[in-house]
Formats: structure tokens, C-alpha cells, sequence
């Protein structure tokens, strides 16, 4: 069966950084380079600087967001993704429209149902099935964007009620910062399609932890397996979705092989399948050129997050690809 695509976007590429270079001192030099690390992003031509959202050592995203914004004339900002389950959706839209005038509308809204478990047991929070976590951040979607919109919000489902509640402020962007969504199962991305501007394609994580468990669900079979689910619950919509990857590992090397070769078992995978996940990226310059291209043209995957790590070695791809 042929894999449905949206229509052709141009590339773009986001860099995932959750603390300052370097990790955390306790100084205010920490905020200094982590605002020098905008600028050097945004001077570099990446599009979105991202945060995760976990309770270990890393920033409080809403904060580091707005110093990202405010050190940065056009980076985008967003969270990579912003864990439903740590905020009431009430708080998660009024903090998302502050800091979308905050950057004169430069917010990428990402929402996730959480899914490391090591956040939940250390914080006492309780780690629901995947079902009630994805039905609870479904529900939420539905009271963030009508806070987004005028006038007051009633709602009353399962996990949360709000009665007569003005959004305020508004956001910038109109009707409301792009929404990401992202998920490697069905559930998950079937939401996604039906609900998101952008849908980030992912490893799944069901266990609760990164191994070579989640391997599998990485190939690019299993990718065009989540782009007919995509498909199937956007209906019509479909089209104008923005399909983004976050690439786990992004080399540039002479030896793609050798690499891949090193790599692959640890990633529950064939050498073969490594170098075919739309999750890595290696190679030479060119090499990483061309399968952008390439799972551009395959699976319409053209909104491109890297780590930190990446960020000097793959300029010359952002330079070559970013808009085109």
C-alpha cells in the first residue's frame, strides 16, 4: 500500500537543548550560555530552539524558554514536549500565551501524555496506563485551544472541568501557537492527526525508559506504518501537517558503515535498518544532505531536531537545506 504525504514542506531544522553548555554551575554564567546558545542557533540558520520537559537536571522550560526569546529576534521556541501530566491545562494555556506575546508570536506548542517513568516514581506522581495518560491529554487539547479562543470556556469531561473561564492573555499567534504533538504507537498518533499543526514521529517509548526495546518501532517500515495512521485520523487536514523528526543520532563521519555497524545492536537493530531509521543521521556532509532529501521524498519528513551535540557539525546541512 502506497504511504499517503502531505504536501511537500520546506526543511527546517530544531535543536533539542534542555541545559547551558557545558551543564549546570549554580552561577549566572549558566544563563549566559544558555542565551549565547540561542543566538548561536538562530546565527547558524536552525529554525526552533526546544526544551524536553522532565524533572531531572535540565531547566524549568517556561522560564528558559522566554530568556531563549528575549536573547533571539526570530528563533522559534518550543517544548519538546511539555509533559501534560506536570500542569492543569488551565496553567499550560496561560503559560503558552504569555510566552507567545512574550516572543512576539515565536511559540511552537508541544504537548505530550509523559512517558518516562523515573519522572512519575521520583515525583510521586501516579504513572497511569498509556490509554488514560493519551485520553487525559486529549481532553486537555480540547480546554487549552478554547482558552486560545474568545470567550469563556465550559467544559466538563473525565479528568477535568472548567466552568465559564476567559483565556487570558490571548496569543499572538492566531488561533493559537502551532500545536506539536508526537508519539511512535497508534494511539497516540492517531491524536495527533487529528489535533496537530506538526506531528513529530517517534521511537516508542510504552516502557517508560530509552533501550534497544524501542528499536523496532524506529525502522522506516514501522515510519510508514505511523504515516497511514497519521493519515487515516486527519482525513482531509492531512495536507497541511508539518511532519517533524527528532534525530537521536547525528554524525557526520567518513565511515556511515563502520558506525552504523558500532551502533546498531544497542538500538535493537540490523546495521541495514540503523542506517535506514529516520531517527539517525550519518555520514558526510553530502551523504547527510541526500538522506534528508531522500526521507523527505519517502516520507515527507521535513522539520528536522537535533541534539545539542549537533549543532556545529550539521551547519553546513542546515545551510544547505533550510528553506528550500
Amino acid at each position: 500500500m502506497t504511504v499517503p504525504l502531505p504536501r511537500r514542506k520546506p526543511f527546517r531544522f530544531g535543536l533539542q537543548a534542555s541545559n547551558p553548555p557545558g551543564g549546570f554551575t549554580g552561577t549566572s554564567a549558566d544563563g549566559d550560555r544558555w542565551r549565547e546558545l540561542a543566538r548561536r542557533a538562530e546565527d547558524l540558520g536552525y529554525s526552533t530552539l526546544t526544551i524536553a520537559d522532565h524533572l531531572d537536571e535540565q531547566w524549568a522550560p517556561v522560564p528558559a524558554l522566554v530568556a531563549a526569546a528575549e536573547a533571539t529576534a526570530t528563533l522559534r521556541i518550543g517544548a519538546l514536549v511539555l509533559c501534560n501530566d506536570y500542569r492543569h491545562p488551565v496553567v499550560t494555556a496561560k503559560e503558552a500565551a504569555s510566552i507567545d506575546v512574550l516572543s512576539g508570536g515565536r511559540l511552537e506548542l508541544g504537548l505530550g501524555a509523559g512517558w518516562m517513568r523515573s519522572d512519575y516514581e521520583q515525583a510521586g506522581i501516579a504513572y497511569d496506563p498509556p490509554g488514560t495518560r493519551i485520553d487525559r491529554l486529549a481532553e486537555a487539547i480540547t480546554v487549552v485551544k478554547g482558552l486560545f479562543a474568545d470567550g469563556p470556556v465550559d467544559f466538563a469531561g473525565e479528568h477535568y472541568r472548567v466552568a465559564g473561564l476567559e483565556g487570558t492573555p490571548k496569543p499572538v499567534q492566531r488561533p493559537g501557537p502551532p500545536l506539536l504533538l508526537g508519539g511512535g504507537a497508534r494511539r497516540m498518533l492517531s491524536l495527533a492527526g487529528r489535533e496537530a499543526d506538526i506531528v513529530g514521529l517517534n521511537p516508542s517509548l510504552g516502557a517508560g525508559v530509552i533501550g534497544a526495546d524501542a528499536g523496532p518501532s524506529a525502522t522506516a517500515d514501522a515510519t510508514d506504518d505511523k504515516l497511514r495512521w497519521i493519515a487515516e485520523a486527519a482525513g482531509d487536514r492531512y495536507a497541511d501537517i508539518e511532519l517533524q523528526t527528532r534525530v537521536h543520532l547525528a554524525v557526520i563521519t567518513d565511515d556511515r558503515r563502520a558506525l552504523a555497524d558500532a551502533v546498531a545492536p544497542a538500538m535493537g537493530l540490523t546495521p541495514e535498518q540503523a542506517m535506514s531509521s529516520p531517527h539517525a543521521l550519518a555520514g558526510t556532509v553530502e551523504e547527510v544532505v541526500e538522506q534528508c532529501l531522500e526521507r523527505r521524498e519517502r516520507f515527507g519528513l521535513s522539520y528536522v531536531c537535533l541534539g545539542l551535540d549537533a549543532l556545529d557539525a550539521f551547519a553546513p546541512v542546515v545551510a544547505r537545506l533550510a528553506g528550500t
